[in-house]
């Protein structure tokens, strides 16, 4: 068992102006009781290493078992203690200029458990930080911004609301539709029956998967996959003529490419070329 660490660091008013700063990080291997009636003042990370701790908010009490944790808002009143023995929690806290934006972005579950794989980065973190944090590794300014930001993205990939697949997990269930759209995205027959029956799934249950991956449906992934192809093409072969791109990579007609393509880069495949053609 990694012996218990931390770090805290002074926010000096340069670091106030980055997106994201640490504030604390560290583990705690025998967690007391805590009772905050204000919260804490910045976002506030905490998870089970080993045992079971009790934790209180928002007027619901839930326990956190090995590889579940927690993140509250500033100031949110909470309080936890163990529930065995032995609760041993790691934690991180951290703040920014953008720290709601971000957290915002990334959808990220808070007030409630989420829970990880044990063979996943989260389930080691608190040994990768003991190393940082006992051999002199900076975890000050940008470089602690980094670290936060790095967490953030480990949280959206691997960690589960209830019994729901993580990030993580939801893309490689998706992994046969990726290929079938690499392989036949110049199909323009290609459409929601077939990538459905290739997961075997009805296309209903294809859109809703997808969606929570993506935030998007699968025929405008579809779209966006052959929008970036055609790219490739109007500067790779500056003789083929648009219609014949709109084709090869799947386009019914030429307009319909026209349109699409405007609409996600915001100019005309003719312009795109004379734009980045020079390049």
């Amino acid at each position: 068992m990694t012996s218990s660490y931390g770090r805290h660091f002074v926010t000096t008013e340069r670091n106030r102006g980055l997106p994201l700063h640490l504030v604390s990080v560290g583990l705690s291997t025998h967690q007391g009781a805590i009772n905050r009636d204000k919260g804490f003042h910045t976002f506030h990370w905490l998870h089970t290493v080993e045992g079971v701790g009790e934790f209180s908010v928002n007027g619901r009490t839930v326990k956190l078992h090995p590889n579940q944790g927690i993140l509250l808002k500033p100031n949110v009143s909470h309080s936890y203690h163990a529930d065995t023995n032995v609760w041993s929690t790691w934690f991180m806290t951290f703040d920014g200029a953008l720290a709601n934006p971000i957290t915002a972005s990334f959808d990220l579950q808070h007030m409630q458990p989420l829970s990880w794989d044990s063979d996943c980065p989260l389930a080691e973190i608190h040994q990768q930080f003991y190393r940082k944090c006992n051999y002199s590794f900076d975890l000050a300014g940008t470089n602690g911004s980094l670290e936060v930001y790095a967490f953030l993205t480990l949280i959206k990939q691997f960690g589960q609301a209830g019994r729901q697949p993580s990030l993580s997990e939801g893309h490689e269930r998706l992994t046969p539709l990726y290929l079938l759209i690499e392989e036949a995205y110049g199909d323009s027959d290609l459409g929601l029956e077939r990538m459905a029956n290739t997961l075997k799934v009805s296309p209903q249950y294809l859109n809703a998967l997808f969606r929570k991956s993506w935030g998007i449906s699968p025929y405008q992934y579809l779209l966006q996959f052959r929008v970036q192809k055609s790219k490739d093409m109007l500067l790779s072969s500056k003789s083929l003529a648009v219609k014949d791109i709109a084709m090869t990579v799947g386009f019914q007609s030429a307009s319909h490419f026209v349109y699409s393509f405007r609409r996600m880069t915001g100019m005309t495949p003719l312009q795109f070329r004379a734009h980045y053609g020079k390049r």
